[in-house]
């Protein structure tokens, strides 16, 4: 649009899982998005763990060149296994600072699978989308259907009168790294 200014999209925040979950089809996908993200210049912002999902998005990015920017607690250090190798790494006191501290660094978000804590984080997105907090696109990664309940949680949601319809394009599902973000671009 004349006069508008379009967002660039640099720096991709990825919420998923300290664990690989079950499904090998999980850590491909991980695996291919951090692949194309590394390809296409795209720095990952990420919860700077060395193990499961996150381990492997982060791996792969790093293993085509690419950046690759970790932010956890200090409780989490530990626990988590902090990936080494990142170019930089936060570590902050809460998990509060920690989804600040990503949102700040990041121009959009992907959720791969990942359990409550993605959940949580995925959802804390819309929700500051919806209220106007951002406008950074944000897309599910829906990995063998993974997602498809969300999707249907939406519908209910929007059926029973908690949801306007135009909060259903807060966020998009993808199935594909490379179409996701194609349109994360968009």
């Amino acid at each position: 649009m004349p006069g508008q200014e379009m967002r660039k999209v640099h720096n991709i925040c990825v919420f998923c899982g300290a664990s690989a979950g079950n499904n090998p089809a999980y850590v491909e996908a991980a695996k291919a998005l951090g692949q194309a993200m590394a390809e296409r210049g795209l720095g990952l912002v990420y919860g700077a763990g060395n193990v499961g999902l996150m381990g492997e998005l982060a791996d792969a990015v790093l293993a085509e060149g690419g950046r690759a920017v970790g932010v956890i607690p200090h409780k989490l250090v530990d626990r988590e296994l902090a990936h080494q190798e990142l170019a930089k790494l936060y570590m902050v006191s809460t998990m509060h600072e920690r989804k600040a501290k990503m949102h700040e660094l990041s121009d959009g978000y992907i959720a791969l699978p990942g359990g409550i804590g993605t959940m949580e984080e995925f959802f804390e997105a819309v929700t500051w989308r919806q209220l106007g907090y951002h406008d950074k696109p944000i897309a599910l990664f829906n990995v063998g259907g993974f997602y498809d309940g969300i999707d249907g949680f939406f519908t209910t949601m929007q059926r029973h009168g908690f949801l306007h319809s135009d909060h259903r394009d807060l966020f998009f599902m993808e199935t594909d790294a490379v179409r996701l973000l194609d349109r994360l671009a968009d």
